[in-house]
């Protein structure tokens, strides 16, 4: 892997777990039960990133954005 290629691929694991980490905290916000969801069934926390659009749609762009730059950097 080149040396850019594996920087973006970085940064996009980056913002990964920058937003799964965001996105618990404001599961556990708003109720006990989703967050423990998003603790242990990560791709779940999206589906609640989903339902509660108005809250996490930032959450939910640096999720997309570091999807891309994983999959650019790949």
């Amino acid at each position: 892997m080149e040396p850019f290629s594996a920087t973006i691929t970085t940064f996009g694991i980056i913002l990964l777990v920058f937003s799964w980490f965001y996105l618990m905290f404001i599961s556990f916000e708003e109720d006990f039960n989703w967050g423990l969801c998003t603790v242990f069934l990560p791709p779940l926390s999206y589906l609640y990133a989903c339902f509660n659009w108005a809250k996490t749609k930032e959450i939910l762009g640096l999720a997309i954005l570091g999807w891309i730059l994983v999959i650019v950097g790949w």
